[in-house]
Order: structure tokens, then sequence, then C-alpha cells
């Protein structure tokens, strides 16, 4: 890996991502204050115990990863496909850069910002209800997995993005369905058994538990079971992102 064209992409993007705050990092905040006010004091105050804890304890790890995707991905798709659309990527791909490296440094931009999204709401969660994170270390393997995950297929998208508003396509019909499916304001249990069944194959679903795990201890009765899922989705999505940028698609040059 050429480290210097690596370190080069990380940190034009961290500088673009910190240069334009208000428009990066304020808007998920803002969000999820949203969320913890309507749904933990307006609505949580009147479910009661979901699973042991308190409701608005049950959506706390689900409000934080779905910040954290929403966070990786978005910077994916617009950092990159704002390269593709000026041309700037072509100063890469005629260097000597693996197609790798190119794909590692604006996946590792998009972490950085996804990652950091999810610690400022974290943080911001503390304010809203006193949850102790049960098991930090499996927490943290998990965000970054799952930060790395979006943000390889936020890559894919920009890729096949011909226009600023195919970039908001996957987001829109395929990314916020499978969240709001995934269990982040209800407990899986209390769906039909039709939709438990379509929930199944989710994989927002195991990660939705693993992140549950991580902050409550409760959730999936395989831990394995969700690191596969993760490892296997980061691995099949690497070799997609190489395998298209060396074949340059969506690249008109």
């Amino acid at each position: 890996m050429n480290t210097v064209a690596y370190s080069a992409i990380v940190r034009g993007e961290i500088q673009r991502i910190l240069r334009i705050w208000r428009q990066t990092l304020l808007p998920p905040l803002v969000s999820a204050a949203l969320f913890f006010i309507v749904f933990g004091g307006v609505i949580g105050s009147r479910i009661g115990l979901t699973k042991g804890v308190t409701y608005l304890e049950f959506i706390t790890p689900g409000l934080i990863m779905m910040a954290l995707i929403t966070a990786s991905y978005t910077n994916a798709v617009a950092s990159f496909f704002s390269a593709k659309y000026q041309k700037s990527i072509e100063e890469f791909l005629v260097a000597p850069v693996s197609n790798a490296t190119v794909v590692l440094g604006f996946v590792s931009g998009a972490m950085f910002r996804g990652l950091l999204v999810g610690f400022l709401v974290t943080i911001l969660a503390r304010f809203f209800t006193p949850f102790h994170v049960v098991h930090p270390a499996f927490l943290i393997l998990m965000a970054v997995l799952t930060s790395r995950c979006f943000a390889l297929g936020g890559m894919i998208n920009a890729l096949f993005a011909k226009k600023f508003d195919d970039i908001s396509t996957f987001s829109d019909f395929i990314l916020t369905p499978l969240i709001y499916f995934a269990g982040v304001f209800y407990s899986i249990d209390r769906l039909p058994e039709g939709l438990k069944v379509f929930s199944s194959f989710n994989p927002l679903l195991y990660i939705m538990n693993g992140f549950r795990f991580g902050f409550l201890g409760i959730g999936p009765s395989s831990i394995m079971q969700t690191l596969s899922v993760l490892i296997g989705l980061n691995i099949a999505l690497f070799v997609l992102n190489t395998f298209l940028l060396k074949r340059r698609v969506g690249l008109n040059f």
C-alpha cells in the first residue's frame, strides 16, 4: 500500500469534515436529540420497561448505530462522487497507487466521520439517560466494523451514481427501511411471525443486536454470528469496491 497516497486522502477527508462541521457533525446531533426527546421523553414514559430496561435505554444503542451508519455512508458516497464529478479522482488513478489504497483512503475518511458522530451522539445520550456500557471492547469493535461496512457501501453507490440525485437512492429506498426494520425502536419479539422471518434476513438486525449487547448486555444468543455477518460483509464489499474501481465502473475516462 502506498502510505503517502493513503495519508493524503485521509488527511484531506478529515480536514474537510472538520472545516464544514456545521454540515457534517451538527445535523446528526440535532436529529438524535429530537429522537431522544420525542421517543424517549414523550413516548417512552408510556411504554415502561423493554427487555428489562427503560425504553429510552433500549433505543439508545439503535440511535447511536443509526447516526454512525448514516454519517459513514453519507461521507463516502458524497466525497467519492464529488471527486469523480470534479475529475480529481483521475490524479490517483493515473498515479502509481493501487485501487485498494484509494478505496481504503476514502473509506478511512468516512470512518472518521462515522465514529466521531457515533461518539458525539453517545455523549449526547448521557444527558437523557444514565446508561452504562457493559462490553466496551466489543462495542468498539462493532462500531469500527459497522462504520467500515457502510463506508464501503457508500463508495459502491458513488461509483454507480451518474448524477447527484443518484447518491441518495440507496439511502432513501434501501438503507432507511432496513434500519427501521432492524428493531431500533421496538423489540423484534413483538413483530408478527411473517415480519420476524423477513427481519431475520436483514443484516442490520444482527448489527443492531450487537450494539445493544455491547451497551446493555442484552441481544444476540450468538456473538460469533453477529461478528461473522459483519466481517463477511466487510470482506465482500471491499473486494467488490476494488474490482469495480479496477474495471473503472462509473468512471467515464
